[in-house]
């Protein structure tokens, strides 16, 4: 598996792990959206996107997203973005290819979550900045 595509799976493993455990987020100027509209390529290449605020991160952050559609019992992680966390709004856009594709043009559910991975002594401890949950459109494209 290429480095990229574990990296992306490992994001979207973090992503459900945060969709699990969320706790409230820290700091209210802290946030992530989600645009209304994402993409589905027919070789199964899914792309996300949307805006985040963060600050005050002392280890590496992530921005980290799924999808699903249907009865959402099966959620597709969709790549991961380094983030910037400097209190300023950046642009993030994540892309992953699933394949055999399960997904169509239509509604979605998107759920994006910027997180820190700061050590806590042996390990590397999860620390939520923002989560959201939308409902989206995939466009085929």
């Amino acid at each position: 598996m290429p480095a990229r595509s574990a990296l992306a799976a490992a994001l979207g493993a973090v992503a459900l792990l945060c969709a699990a455990v969320a706790p409230a987020v820290a700091d209210s100027t802290e946030s992530v959206t989600i645009d209304k509209t994402g993409h589905v390529a027919k070789d199964g290449t899914i792309t996300l996107s949307g805006t985040y605020r963060c600050t005050g991160v002392t280890g590496t952050a992530f921005v980290s997203s799924s999808v699903s559609q249907g009865d959402r019992t099966s959620v597709y992680p969709v790549g991961g973005t380094a983030a910037q966390c400097d209190g300023a709004e950046h642009r993030w856009e994540n892309t992953s290819k699933i394949s055999p594709n399960p997904l169509k043009a239509g509604k979605a559910h998107v759920q994006v979550t910027v997180t820190e991975l700061r050590s806590g002594g042996l390990l590397l401890l999860p620390e939520f900045h923002a989560v959201e949950d939308q409902d989206i459109t995939l466009d085929q494209g």
